[in-house]
């Protein structure tokens, strides 16, 4: 069969995988060591009134071309990329312009550690892996705030919206609080200018797609106090599954208050309403299942008069920033989200037969919000041999949602002669539910530079979570407090020809809600990454290059209870070791590139599960790498063409802990063209050119048959857009 084979869960090829997997890492230390990374310059003043500064080294952008200098993503300070230890990805406006980005997991599609779309493509959520953990929607940030999903309420951000993205690698909770161990992902919105900016586009695609969208900014007095930003977009398209849709209307107004240069507000917010279809895993050929036909990619189990993900969700904060001196400053960020989600799906669960599908009805019809502040004072220091910045911080989270979710058997449907349109009936409620969860967290950090050459990090968090479940069904309340210590600690080395060598360790926690069998609620789960890489930025040309070397443990995982099999014991624990490569690359005469390579040698170090122990974790492949690259003809009679292309390989993985289940290795294929004069751009952007028909993972049903979810196919969008 083809993207997806049945093997022994004990393939004895996997052990020599593993011995060779530590081999290649041990060897490969020396070598990254003279390999070359990040960048970094000291952020210039700021001026007066002025919002936005030099794009090469502002925190949040915008930057210029494809290269980030600075960022706060990692210390909550603007700081140098080279001089933070720890693996950070930061993808420019440009970037995402360049390349075919119609989803957040698409901005990040070609950076090192990151595996986009593992679950193929869910409009529900954005979906990634980081350095091999399953952490997707709830890992992701906004503008430093958390924008994790909760339940079925994603709070997708529209990458129109974004003036970068940035990728941090491994353990942030010191200065993030509860997150999975993998790292986490931040969205930096665009923010009010002080110049003029005002730009509109229309776009056509694939699956009869029609977009437009508009883009403004600047001063609203002479003085420049006031300014602005408004972006907006309107969608109305389909998807590559039959009887699909892909709306979207998004808005979102920004003004900043700057009264003298030592002061600024921004209030920030966003409207986005959307009408999706979900993805489905669809069965696939097996010894258990021998004549079951290929579905095509449209092929759709579910119906469209049941089928629907409607979601409605808003924002609104602000981030306030005032200096006393040139030693003291104050911060503060806010903000309030709410998401109302309605939800309705037919799934694949079994076949009956070799024609006859069971399928499942799940409802969810919920509210969720999340209210976010962190509040921080920063001390700089500066001594004659010794700069050293103190940042101490005290943020809090409130994350609710109240809602109900329906589960029952469905109607079935004859794959040979499908039936759509029916009268489905509305399953019965199985969850009715209002959980909150309260996060409180103070932290302190200090990041200290010697000679201009050493540079010592260290940082520490104490946290405290409160769970609360109001069960409706069963009139039950149930309750949840943890509370953890994280700690981080890095050094470095400023070399004056642009290398930095670090090593750094890290921690993290996530709550885990539950019990086990004599009643005793669960610990968090915990997480420990030892990191060691080499960042250059060199002085003969433009560009970056990264390579880091890992392992992160994460223990206090969840494992049946070999006592009692109804309920579970943390004595769980996966290990991930491996190698990252990375560079970003504006070079002369019009090139710029960006290129990665990943390294994952991942093992289920403990488990109570039979089969799992040594395995390979589900959804991780052990190598990536991608490429791209693109060439602007700066002269001559193509003045202002474009033409770039990328290539993307993710390598084979499991759909299994049991591994039973082997998903094949792929292969995609990336371009875009576009010509630009006098304000005006016409473009073209395609992603897997050559539509090649992949699995991008696979699992086992309920009857412990095969099933898969496909990648996505081949998508074209042409676009005309105009600056004035």
């Amino acid at each position: 069969m083809r993207g997806c084979t049945m093997v022994m869960a004990n393939d004895a090829s996997f052990a020599v995988y593993r011995r060779r997997a530590r081999l290649l890492i041990t060897t490969s230390i020396a070598g990254l060591m003279l390999a070359n990374v990040a960048s970094a310059q000291e952020a210039p003043s700021i001026q007066l009134n002025t919002i936005v500064i030099d794009g090469d080294t502002s925190p949040i952008g915008p930057d210029k071309g494809y290269i980030a200098r600075n960022t706060t993503m990692g210390t909550k300070t603007d700081t140098p990329l080279r001089e933070i230890p720890q693996s950070i990805s930061v993808i420019t406006r440009e970037q995402m312009d360049d390349r075919f980005s119609e989803r957040v997991e698409d901005t990040i599609a070609y950076t090192s550690g990151v595996t986009a779309s593992p679950w193929g493509v869910d409009e529900r959520f954005d979906q990634f892996l980081i350095r091999g953990f399953d952490v997707g929607p709830y890992a992701l940030f906004r503008d430093g705030l958390p924008q994790k999903a909760i339940d079925f309420s994603g709070f997708k951000v529209e990458p129109y919206a974004l003036e970068r993205v940035e990728v941090l690698k491994g353990p942030a909770s010191v200065l993030y609080g509860a997150n999975e161990v993998g790292g986490l992902v931040n969205l930096v919105t665009k923010r009010p200018t002080r110049d003029p900016l005002y730009s509109a586009y229309a776009s056509y695609g694939s699956f009869n797609t029609y977009e437009v969208g508009i883009d403004a900014g600047g001063p609203l007095d002479k003085e420049g106090v006031w300014t602005y930003r408004l972006t907006g977009l309107f969608r109305d398209g389909e998807l590559e599954k039959d009887f699909s849709k892909n709306n979207r209307v998004f808005i979102a107004p920004a003004i900043t208050w700057s009264p003298s240069a030592d002061t600024s507000l921004t209030i920030l917010a966003n409207y986005q309403w959307d009408e999706l279809t979900p993805n489905t895993f669809l069965p696939i050929a097996s010894p258990l299942n021998p004549t079951l036909p290929k579905f095509s990619r449209s092929f759709t189990t579910s119906d469209p008069n049941f089928d629907r993900f409607d979601a409605n969700h808003g924002s609104i904060g602000y981030q306030f920033e005032h200096s006393f001196n040139e030693a003291w400053t104050v911060r503060q960020n806010l903000r309030y989200s709410q998401q109302d989600t309605d939800y309705r799906h037919l799934y694949y669960s079994s076949m009956i037969d070799d024609h006859t599908m069971n399928r499942t009805a799940f409802t969810v019809d919920e509210t969720a919000t999340i209210f976010s502040v962190d509040s921080g004072v920063q001390y700089d220091y500066e001594g004659t041999r010794i700069k050293n910045t103190l940042l101490m911080g005290l943020d809090y989270t409130r994350q609710t949602v109240d809602g109900q979710n329906g589960f029952d058997t469905g109607p079935t449907l004859d794959i040979n002669d499908p039936v759509y349109g029916l009268d489905v009936a509305a399953p019965a409620i199985y969850l009715d539910r209002r959980q909150t969860i309260d996060q409180l967290g103070l932290y302190a950090q200090t990041q200290t530079k010697f000679d201009d050459h050493w540079l010592l990090t260290l940082g520490g968090r104490q946290s405290w979570v409160e769970d609360k479940n109001q069960d409706r069904l069963s009139d039950t309340t149930s309750e949840q407090s943890d509370s953890a210590f994280s700690g981080k600690a890095g050094l470095g080395y400023l070399f004056d020809n642009g290398l930095t060598p670090y090593i750094s360790y890290s921690e993290s926690f996530s709550p885990t809600i539950g019990q086990g069998s004599t009643g005793e609620t669960f610990s968090p789960s915990e997480g420990q990454q030892y990191e060691a890489g080499v960042k250059y930025e060199p002085d003969f040309f433009p560009g970056t290059v990264t390579g880091s070397v890992f392992e992160i443990t994460k223990s206090n995982v969840l494992t049946p209870d070999p006592d009692d099999p109804n309920f579970q014991v943390q004595t769980g624990e996966v290990r991930h070791r491996g190698f990252e490569l990375e560079t970003v690359m504006d070079l002369f005469h019009g090139i710029s590139l960006t290129g990665s390579y990943t390294y994952l040698d991942a093992e289920i170090t403990s488990s109570n599960t039979e089969g799992e122990l040594g395995n390979r974790p589900a959804l991780v492949p052990e190598h990536q790498a991608a490429l791209w690259a693109k060439y602007t003809f700066e002269t001559g009679v193509l003045e202002g063409l474009n033409v770039g292309s990328g290539v993307r390989y993710v390598g084979s993985s499991f759909g299994d802990n049991a591994n039973q289940i082997k998903v094949d290795s792929y292969t995609l294929v990336d371009a875009a063209i576009s010509y630009e004069k006098n304000g005006w751009k016409g473009s073209l952007k395609a992603s897997n050119v050559f539509d090649k028909e992949y699995y991008a993972t696979c699992a086992g049903d309920n009857d412990g048959s095969p099933m898969c979810i496909y990648g996505e196919g081949r998508a074209v969008k042409a676009t005309l857009s105009a600056k004035f």
